[in-house]
C-alpha cells in the first residue's frame, strides 16, 4: 500500500519567510573622504541648480523629480554601475519612452502605470542600462507627459544630459575620483 506524501509546504513557507530575515552579513558603505563629501556636494549643487534654472527660468521644460535620485547617484557613488553614462542616459530615455507609449495606446490608469514602471525595469535589464531614478521616469512618463513624445527630449533627454556633463566636469575634478568607469 502507498505511503501518503507528506506535504512539503510547512517547510518552504518556513524556507521563504527565512529569506526576509536578510543575510547574516550587512554591506556597509566605507566612510566617505571629506573631499568626496565635498565633490558630492559641489557637483550635486551644480547639476540640480542648472536643472532647475533651466526648468523655472527659461522655462524650456518642467522641473524633474527623478533628478534628484539621479544626482544621488552619479555625484554620490560615481563608480556604481547604476551611475555610468548608459544607465544615466539609456534608462531614463527608455523608461520615458515606455511611459509615453503606453499612456498614448492604453490611457493613464493605475494599471498602466504598474505596467509600465514594470516594462522599464524589465526593458532597462535586457538593455543592461538599469538606472534606479528611471523606473520614476516611467511613472511620471504615464501621469504627467500627457502622451507628448517631446517630452522623452526635455525635460528626460535633455536633463539627463546636463547631470552627465557636470559628472564628467566635477567627478574628474578630485585625485580620488575617476568618472566614468565605462561608457558602453
Amino acid at each position: 500500500m502507498d505511503q501518503p506524501k507528506v506535504s512539503q509546504q510547512p517547510e518552504q513557507t518556513i524556507s521563504y519567510l527565512g529569506k526576509w530575515s536578510g543575510k547574516t552579513v550587512k554591506a556597509q558603505l566605507p566612510d566617505p573622504s571629506m573631499s568626496n563629501v565635498f565633490w558630492s556636494f559641489i557637483a550635486g549643487f551644480l547639476g540640480i541648480l542648472a536643472i532647475s534654472f533651466l526648468a523655472k527660468e527659461t522655462q524650456i521644460f518642467q522641473l524633474f523629480a527623478p533628478f534628484g535620485a539621479s544626482a544621488v547617484l552619479l555625484y554620490g557613488a560615481p563608480t556604481a554601475p547604476f551611475s555610468q553614462p548608459r544607465n544615466l542616459v539609456g534608462g531614463h530615455l527608455i523608461s520615458a519612452l515606455i511611459g509615453v507609449v503606453v499612456v498614448n495606446f492604453l490611457g493613464n490608469t493605475y494599471i498602466t502605470v504598474a505596467l509600465a514602471v514594470s516594462l522599464a525595469i524589465a526593458v532597462m535589464l535586457l538593455t543592461k542600462t538599469v538606472h534606479p531614478p528611471a523606473g520614476a521616469t516611467a511613472l511620471l512618463g504615464v501621469i504627467s507627459s500627457q502622451g507628448n513624445y517631446a517630452w522623452i527630449l526635455a525635460p528626460v533627454g535633455v536633463g539627463a544630459l546636463i547631470l552627465l556633463l557636470v559628472a564628467l566636469i566635477v567627478n574628474n575634478l578630485s585625485s580620488e575620483r575617476i568618472y566614468p568607469n565605462y561608457w558602453f
